[in-house]
């Protein structure tokens, strides 16, 4: 009996470590990303000889998708924990997939912010389209119909006097195929994002006819967002989590990193340092917030623009869906 009884105490003894360890076992975070290098967190979680808690309180999973909607399904169905969201899925995520516990938790970048890069709408160098009522009867590439750069172009031509199907064509086209196709003269405008537009202008393929900024002013183009649930459940680990986002984005931006800052960003993407050497991370980039912090009042205004054209139904309050606390209380630390 005796024997029997320190035998369990032995054995409980060995397992309280062992439950030990698995409480305090760093929290998986599954966040998804679609363009790189625009969206930093791939790039940051490659680079973790930098981060102070990566692999201790938290690892990072990152899972890429298409887009933004597909997005919306995963963190729908417990499969994601941090998606990022273009401001029109996030409307659409509230409206659509009933999602009342979402939130607004850290920014990716932003366009139309004044001295930096703002996403380009453009035409054949040659094209006789020479203002915006020249898209009358034309044929415009979408990377996606009511996405970001969808609607910032409706609006555009809406201000302009022309609709949608009355007035011009949109076809879908994906970013790396839009070059090509006004080569072609397949479509007469694209609606395109850094670094393909950058690289048909450098070639003196196309020509710029207006901007997102021209459009809609500054627009939370590309936003990090959870759920309720999650945070609450793993509110410390977040904030770990964003102190090294914040970490890891001014290391990036420090012009004396800027050398292996740009080695790092090829390795990750698998392209070569040269496509992104004349503008990543410095003012013809987009303009990424170096504390993660969403810009609440752009949200509001895009959401409204979203509601006006017609892809929304609801007013939504953004900073009712907004926990800007994870960000600032990492913040506070000064990491």
């Amino acid at each position: 009996m005796l024997r029997r009884n320190l035998l369990k105490t032995a054995a409980a003894s060995l397992a309280l470590p062992m439950v030990a360890r698995a409480q305090n076992a760093p929290v998986k975070i599954r966040f998804g990303w679609a363009i790189t290098p625009a969206q930093l967190p791939p790039v940051i979680f490659q680079n973790t000889g930098v981060l102070k808690h990566y692999g201790k309180s938290y690892v990072a999973e990152p899972f890429y998708f298409k887009g933004s909607a597909p997005q919306i399904t995963a963190l729908a169905a417990g499969e994601l924990d941090i998606a990022a969201l273009a401001f029109s899925s996030f409307g659409l995520a509230i409206q659509n997939a009933k999602m009342a516990d979402i939130r607004a938790i850290g920014d990716l970048y932003q366009d139309g912010v004044p001295g930096y890069y703002s996403s380009t709408y453009v035409v054949r160098a040659d094209s006789d389209i020479k203002k915006v009522e020249d898209l009358h009867g034309k044929t415009i590439a979408s990377n996606g119909l009511g996405g970001a750069i969808d609607m910032a172009m409706r609006k555009m031509l809406r201000d302009h006097g022309l609709e949608d199907k009355r007035d011009y064509k949109v076809i879908e086209v994906e970013f790396p195929n839009m070059g090509p196709m006004l080569s072609e003269q397949k479509v007469d405008m694209a609606g395109m994002v850094a670094p393909f537009s950058l690289t048909e202008a450098k070639a003196g393929r196309v020509r710029p006819l207006f901007t997102i900024k021209d459009s809609m002013g500054v627009a939370q183009t590309t936003l990090m967002a959870s759920r309720a649930p999650f945070i609450a459940q793993n509110r410390a680990a977040l904030v770990d989590f964003f102190e090294d986002v914040q970490i890891g984005t001014r290391w990036l931006l420090n012009p004396a990193n800027r050398k292996d800052a740009l080695a790092l960003v090829a390795r990750v993407t698998k392209q070569p340092e040269e496509v992104f050497a004349d503008w990543l991370f410095t003012k013809d980039d987009y303009f990424r917030d170096p504390a993660a912090r969403p810009n609440i009042a752009a949200l509001q205004e895009n959401l409204k623009v979203q509601k006006d054209l017609g892809f929304l139904k609801l007013d939504i309050e953004a900073a009712k869906y907004a926990d800007l606390s994870l960000v600032d209380e990492a913040a506070k630390r000064g990491g």
